[in-house]
């Protein structure tokens, strides 16, 4: 007998795979379309109604979000990125949080620690979905730096204010700003030094296991060790387990075998494929549950909330962006930010990216029923306003920010600055070549025989002029780099030989696999070595 949440499970996942087809053909993001195809479903008379668990979201599935996004992060971008990006999570965080809060409690009355509950929710952008874009849309580097790195750490710093927020509600103490201040950076510098403690740790276990297998296992395991301890101790686990992954990006080549890293590229990527899809389908099911909880005489309640708060949190945002990055220029001595002034274009597509997710809707499900043995007040308005910000900004913004990176010319921007970067990442493959190539005079007459010698030069020989071409063909313009196409069609009569001897038997199962696996790392070899970077060109 099956167990009932197996077959829900099963058929999340298979919607999950249906959506991604249906987004790649109406050329739609992939987390708008679960959003929508969830909020569909949860309305239809068939559909049991799946509720989304706040500690299933916060304990289970982000983590491997936050940790795969730490790993790959650049270390070195996020450090001189570093101001802007704690401006957008920690000081736009606080401040719509706090303006949120004081729209709220004039408009409707609420007590002003239930409106920060609700600006706490709302707070933090979610970084998934306008990642997703703008990385198909070749949007120039830094922008792409400075939304990963908010979307590292808003959350922690929304997740923070919340905890104070309900603290306050529950308690009924007034607000200390002087022991939240002290509090919240307790926290950060604790999630921070255990993070570091997590990377060193999981790395140092990693390499002294030294099995591929049990690595990837403690690999998965990383996340949760991260985020679990600090959480239970009243953090967030938001912040260490960001700093375990930028510490493992850092620190991994030196201790992370090369078979490691190239099963875990797969692993991983199914993983967050699949942890993404899930989280943004059971987003969009979440509103019958929260619509069915509110009465009908709260709806004028719940529209003006819902719209005044969509608003404040799109409008705050781009007051603090543009305000920030220009004031920021004009201040005196060393508050002063050097360097030139950025073009209105790039701060207006960071401006624009407030879009909020599955975070905000987990925070809000978490909100306790009960404060001093009485119903949390507003509750249900909470959760409901909390979905509308969330659906308003996720298919609004989201759909048009395409429309708004085409408009602004940035594509042409990222497609400029990723031929430069492929020039160099071409050029520094054939330096490379050149220093195996030296290493191999040191080599000939001492470790190997000179046939050996004479083999592996011209190998490198043949790698370092398909290079040289390569860089000529982007010079040209010719970024498609035809010569791959070529040693895939011979990989594929390679292929094609090996199952034609399998099948007249002149090979075992064994061989025919060990074959095809040396053939299927050749094939992804070719279409990652032409394809990095040049996918953001096209």
């Amino acid at each position: 007998m099956l167990m009932p949440e197996l077959p829900i499970a099963f058929g999340l996942v298979a919607t999950t795979a249906a959506s991604a087809l249906a987004a790649r053909r109406l050329h739609i993001p992939f987390s708008i379309v679960l959003v929508l195809v969830g909020l569909a479903l949860g309305f239809m008379p068939f559909m049991p109604q799946v509720e989304l668990r706040p500690a299933l979201v916060l304990s289970l599935l982000l983590p491997p979000l936050l940790y795969s996004s730490g790993v790959g992060m650049s270390w070195r971008n996020f450090k001189a990125d570093l101001r802007p990006i704690l401006q957008l999570a920690v000081g736009c965080v606080v401040f719509t949080a706090a303006m949120v809060a004081a729209t709220i409690h004039w408009l409707l009355g609420l007590p002003l620690a239930v409106s920060f509950v609700l600006g706490a929710v709302v707070s933090p952008p979610d970084a998934v979905a306008p990642m997703a874009i703008a990385r198909r849309h070749a949007v120039p580097g830094r922008i792409l730096t400075i939304l990963e790195g908010e979307g590292l750490v808003n959350d922690a710093t929304a997740l923070i204010l919340f905890s104070f927020a309900v603290a306050a509600v529950i308690g009924g103490a007034a607000f200390s700003l002087t022991s939240a201040v002290g509090d919240f950076f307790a926290i950060v510098a604790g999630e921070i030094a255990w993070g570091l403690a997590v990377g060193w740790g999981s790395l140092a276990l990693r390499r002294w296991a030294s099995d591929t297998r049990v690595e990837m296992v403690m690999a998965l395991l990383t996340p949760f060790a991260a985020f679990w301890v600090p959480e239970s101790l009243g953090g967030s686990g938001v912040l260490a387990t960001v700093t375990a992954g930028l510490f493992v990006s850092w620190n991994g080549p030196r201790f992370i075998s090369p078979a490691t890293r190239l099963q875990g590229f797969f692993v991983w990527d199914m993983v967050v494929y699949l942890i993404e899809g899930v989280i943004f389908l059971l987003t969009g099911l979440q509103a019958r549950m929260i619509v069915e909880r509110l009465h009908a005489g709260d709806w004028n309640r719940v529209l003006i909330a819902a719209g005044a708060v969509c608003l404040v949190v799109i409008a705050v945002r781009f007051l603090w962006v543009f305000a920030v990055t220009y004031v920021s220029r004009l201040l005196p001595g060393r508050l002063r930010v050097r360097g030139p002034m950025p073009p209105w274009r790039s701060v207006f597509v960071v401006a624009f990216t407030g879009i909020r997710g599955v975070v905000s809707l987990a925070a809000a499900l978490s909100i306790p029923f009960l404060a001093n043995g009485a119903p949390f007040p507003d509750r249900d308005l909470l959760l409901l306003v909390t979905f509308a910000v969330i659906l308003v900004t996720l298919v609004g913004q989201g759909l048009s920010f395409v429309w708004v990176i085409r408009v602004l010319g940035l594509a042409n921007d990222g497609k400029r600055e990723a031929e430069d970067a492929k020039r160099r990442e071409v050029a520094a493959r054939v330096k490379s070549i050149d220093a195996a190539l030296a290493r191999l005079d040191d080599l000939e007459g001492a470790a190997a025989s000179p046939e050996t010698v004479a083999v592996l030069r011209r190998r490198h020989g043949d790698r370092r002029a398909y290079f040289v071409a390569a860089c000529q063909d982007l010079s040209d313009g010719n970024v498609a780099l035809s010569s791959v196409a070529l040693q895939l069609r011979f990989v594929e009569a390679e292929r094609d030989s090996i199952a034609d001897l399998y099948c007249r038997g002149e090979i075992d199962d064994e061989s025919r696999r060990r074959i095809e696996r040396e053939l299927d790392l050749e094939d992804s070899r070719l279409r990652h070595a032409a394809q990095s970077g040049v996918a953001r060109i096209l």
